[in-house]
This record gives structure tokens, sequence and C-alpha cells, in this order.
């Protein structure tokens, strides 16, 4: 398999910029945001209406991004402070590599939106995976389509050394996947959508659940920046948990949702089908032993063995439960 020596290219180099990351001062009148584009959610609505910029007393300054990994090497960089809805292996795969991130809250579970397709023209389903050896597919390297491909493959009893992977952003690799260069692509979102034109999933999202491949994001920071500014963090979060709310209770839906559709880059259509698909616990659920009260760390070391038992990184830490911090959420909970 051909994409090991890509993904510790970046492992490297985010253990390198690691040590460069500087601590965010208080006093400071701006702070950036990374999130993803045709990725919608309720937090939108928030970032569009100034809703974090008023509650923090800070500029807010949002800024998009095609893969969880590149978020990680934004934070090491300094360049951002915060990234909404990043992946649980992109954020193990940095954690692992030696830099202090930490997770503040869980952004959403999609199991059903994060999968693999594979061309319709192969005409492979579940019953016939094994057909896939020997055949060129496209994943994202270091994030949850990439964990989720690696257990599927395992699932199936797909040699990972029979195929070529090649590393493409999830729009990429709907491109690639429609113009015939790949057989098989992996990717979440609008890219998702895109690749299901052109082919079918293995497994459905409850399949996969069942077999213990969780997907979901999470709300991260480089962890000096959280001690320097837990209040600041805990006003991010609790704007977030407050939009969050609004959208599971129904009161918010149609308010918010031409709004998140806009700021997504997408139609209402696309944006109510794709959060149908989306769960968004609240924060007594996301402190509880189903998430970041015990499941999380747990999880996240199973992710990073699978990394390491795939060779894709060198090693994984003994434990993830200090890159959880419940500190911020838990004063949410509180008030």
């Amino acid at each position: 398999m051909k994409f090991t020596k890509t993904l510790m290219s970046a492992v490297a180099g985010v253990a390198l910029m690691a040590g460069a990351t500087q601590a965010f001062a208080d006093g400071h009148e701006e702070i950036t945001v990374a999130y993803f584009l045709e990725w919608p959610m309720p937090f939108q609505f928030a970032k569009v209406n100034g809703t974090y910029d008023e509650a923090m007393g800070v500029k807010v300054n949002w800024v998009s991004f095609d893969a969880g990994t590149a978020m990680s090497a934004a934070m090491a960089s300094g360049d951002v402070q915060i990234s909404v809805s990043q992946g649980v292996p992109p954020f193990v795969v940095a954690a692992s590599a030696g830099q202090d991130l930490q997770i503040l809250d869980v952004a959403v579970s999609y199991a059903e939106n994060d999968n693999c397709v594979v061309s319709s023209g192969l005409e492979i389903d579940k019953d016939s995976a094994d057909e896939l050896a020997g055949k060129k597919v496209a994943v994202p390297l270091g994030t949850a389509a990439h964990y989720g491909f690696l257990r599927q493959m395992d699932h199936f009893g797909v040699d990972l050394a029979s195929l070529e992977v090649v590393d493409m952003a999830p729009a990429e690799g709907a491109a690639a996947l429609a113009q015939g260069q790949v057989d098989m692509s992996c990717g979440w979102g609008g890219a998702l959508r895109r690749m299901k034109e052109h082919g079918n999933v293995l497994l459905t999202g409850a399949e996969k659940e069942e077999l213990g491949i969780l997907v979901f994001d999470v709300t991260s920071a480089p962890a000096s920046f959280v001690a320097e500014n837990p209040e600041l963090v805990a006003k991010f979060l609790e704007v977030t948990a407050a939009a969050n709310a609004s959208w599971n209770d129904g009161s918010g839906v149609e308010e918010m949702l031409p709004v998140i559709a806009q700021d997504a880059g997408m139609d209402e259509d696309a944006t109510r089908e794709t959060m149908a698909t989306f769960v968004f616990p609240s924060v007594e659920d996301q402190l509880s032993e189903r998430w970041l009260g015990g499941a999380a760390p747990a999880f996240m070391k199973g992710v990073a063995d699978v990394f390491v038992e795939s060779g894709s990184i060198d090693g994984a830490l003994d434990s993830y439960t200090g890159n959880v911090n419940t500190g911020p959420l838990a004063t949410i909970s509180a008030q």
C-alpha cells in the first residue's frame, strides 16, 4: 500500500509545528476558528448573526478547511485557535504525534454521512467486497473517512497491500470517481453526495455502528489556548450549545435552515437532507459516559491502534484521557 509515507510526512510536520504553537494571550481582540463548507450545522446560524462575537467580546474570523488534518496543522502553527467539527481520527493523529490538543465538545455524530463509495461500473457490494483487491481508492488520509475505510477493509478481509490508496480530499475524490480515475472514493458531506451519484456504499451507517465504527466530530483547540482563556472557550461552547438546542427541539429550524444553507454553500433541500442524518448531542449527553465522560478516550485509543496496525502512524499514546477537557462544558452545565 502506498499511503504510509505521505501520512508519516504529515504527522512529522505537525509534530514539528506543535513546538511553535503560541499561547493565545488575554487581551487579544480577534480569534480564528476553522470549519467546513458543505457541512451544515446549527452553529452556522450563530456564526452568520455574529452571536459568537457578541458573547465572547472578540472578533471571530472564520476560515474553511477541506480536512481535519489541515485544521491540526493550522492550530499547530498558531493560525487557528479553535476548530469546529474536526474528525476524531485527524485529532488522534495529531495528538499521537505530540501535538497538545484538547477535545472540548462533541460537535456532531454522523454515521450515515461519512463513507466509501464503489464505482457503479464495478457492481461490487458488501457480498462481493473481496473483488476490491487490486483496485485504486481515493482516501483523505488521517481523517474519519480513512479510519472508516481501514475498519471496513478489515471487516471484509481485503488486504490493504493489494490496494493502491491515493491521498485525496473528499471533493477531489468525488471528481476522480466521476471521471473513472479511481474505483472507490471515501469522504463526507457534499462530496459524499456527489460520490453516490456514481456508485454505492458497501455498508450503511447503521451497519457500521453495529461493527463499532463510530463517526463523530469534536470541537478542538490547543491546550495552551484553553488554559489561558477558559471563560472565552466556555462562551464559545455555550453559543454552540444554544444553537444546537434550538435545532434539536425544532423551535429554530425554519428560521435557521436558509441561513445555514447559504453559509454552507448548499441549497435548502440538500441542507435539510444532510442535517437529518446528523445528531447534535446535548451538553448533558456529551458529559455522560457515552461520550466525553468515558467512551471518547477509549474510542480514540482504538482509532490510534488501528492506525498503528496499518502502518499509518508510528505509535499511539498510552491513554487519550488527557486530551479531553470537559471543564468549559461543565461550566455551561452548572449554570
